[in-house]
């Protein structure tokens, strides 16, 4: 079993991830997209300052450089403000389940998006994994309609919001890539690095979520979720299955195994939310959903494996 740490790892994350949107989609339906994200950047944040605490002996990150900041609080803003408010609000319209597997389309979305910020090229492989993964999508949620015209299946506002999410994600990494290239070596250890990554991208995460809400709702709604023990404890197990159990065994997980190989197991989530999402929401299972979700895993195996 020791030989097989990172794909348990990997595996492990997965299911983590799985538990994070699961637990989302609960989330925002009992206290609203607005009101659970900022808890749970609020959230984040403080688990991050006791992380570096613990660390470093201080509680907030070293190294960041200006340039870094500015780039990761660029990353906030589209990875999290965007980008989950996009992904949440889908969760309300068409569920978890069809949400993580639109998410499978955040490598395409990073790999144009490298490619044009980055100069980083495209092998003909991706080009390949990007045509298996959306023939995969399609499958899940195209039917037959009137006429024997393909139709689509979901609300089409929940799939706007479910592509703007996967795109969002997508945008976020490499952001979030350029700004740890500008973190001074040696300043913190290397595996601290993405958190505090994360710490900037997560300031910028409840900024925006707050002023969001308070233009949108006021603060009502925030001090009357406080005294939700459901929603408060769903807001905390998604914080801590997400940025940190999932971002920190991710990261664990790359140690002891190919990053090839840890990419295409974590991507599995769109695969065991099946039953989850049926058993808690009744969302029902068909053939070509399980097929599709499938042929959509596989062409993100094609980016890495390829």
């Amino acid at each position: 079993m020791m030989g097989y740490t990172g794909e348990l790892i990997s595996l492990g994350v997965a299911f983590s991830w799985t538990a994070t949107a699961l637990l989302s989609e609960f989330g925002s339906r009992r206290l609203g997209n607005l009101t659970f994200n900022v808890l749970r950047m609020a959230l984040a944040l403080l688990f991050s300052v006791v992380m570096f605490w613990l660390a470093t002996g201080s509680p907030l990150p070293a190294g960041g450089t200006t340039e870094a900041c500015l780039w990761l609080l660029l990353s906030g803003v589209v990875g999290y403000v965007v980008g989950d408010y996009c992904l949440f609000q889908c969760y309300l319209i068409i569920g978890s389940r069809y949400g993580q597997l639109f998410m499978t389309l955040a490598p395409i979305a990073a790999a144009f998006t490298a490619w044009v910020a980055l100069g980083q090229e495209m092998a003909p492989m991706s080009i390949v994994a990007m045509l298996v993964t959306l023939t995969g999508i399609g499958m899940s949620v195209l039917g037959r309609g009137e006429h024997h015209k393909v139709a689509l299946k979901l609300p089409l506002g929940g799939v706007l919001f479910a592509i703007g999410a996967a795109v969002c994600q997508g945008v976020g990494l490499v952001l979030s890539k350029i700004g740890m290239d500008h973190y001074e070596p040696g300043a913190i250890p290397a595996w601290l690095v993405p958190f505090s990554a994360n710490f900037f991208r997560c300031v910028a995460g409840i900024v925006g979520f707050t002023l969001l809400l308070y233009l949108r709702e006021g603060l009502t709604p925030l001090r009357e979720a406080l005294g939700d023990r459901r929603g408060m404890t769903a807001a905390t197990a998604t914080t801590i299955f997400g940025p940190f159990a999932g971002v920190g065994f991710s990261l664990m997980a790359v140690q002891y195994t190919s990053a090839g190989i840890a990419s295409t197991l974590m991507a599995l989530t769109p695969i065991i939310i099946i039953l989850p999402s049926w058993w808690l929401f009744r969302q029902p299972i068909t053939w070509r959903a399980v097929a599709g979700a499938l042929i959509s895993v596989f062409g993100v195996s094609l980016f890495f494996l390829g």
